[in-house]
C-alpha cells in the first residue's frame, strides 16, 4: 500500500482498530502521545510524534503508511491559530 493508494477504507479501518483498542486498554498514561495505526495488520505504534514513530519503523527496517492520532484528542494536529 503506497501513500498514493491510501483510501477512505484504510482510514475507516484504522479508526475502527483504534476505537476497539481504546475501549479495551487504559490509555491515561499515554495522553498526548502519537499513535500510528496500520490498517492492514492492526498493529499500533506509540511515540512522542509521528516522526518518532517513523524513526521506530526505520530502526525496525520497515516503512509503511500509517494513520496517526493523538491519544486523548479527536485529531492528530489542528491547523490554525488559537482564538
Amino acid at each position: 500500500m503506497s501513500t498514493e493508494a491510501w483510501t477512505d477504507i484504510e482510514t475507516e479501518r484504522a479508526k475502527q482498530i483504534w476505537s476497539e483498542y481504546a475501549a479495551n486498554h487504559d490509555l491515561s498514561d499515554r495522553k498526548g502521545q502519537a499513535a500510528g495505526i496500520d490498517p492492514a495488520t492492526g498493529q499500533i505504534w506509540f511515540g512522542e510524534s509521528a516522526a518518532d514513530i517513523a524513526h521506530q519503523l526505520e530502526d525496525a527496517g520497515t516503512s509503511k503508511p500509517l494513520f496517526f492520532i493523538r491519544v486523548g484528542y479527536e485529531t492528530y494536529l489542528r491547523k490554525g491559530g488559537r482564538r
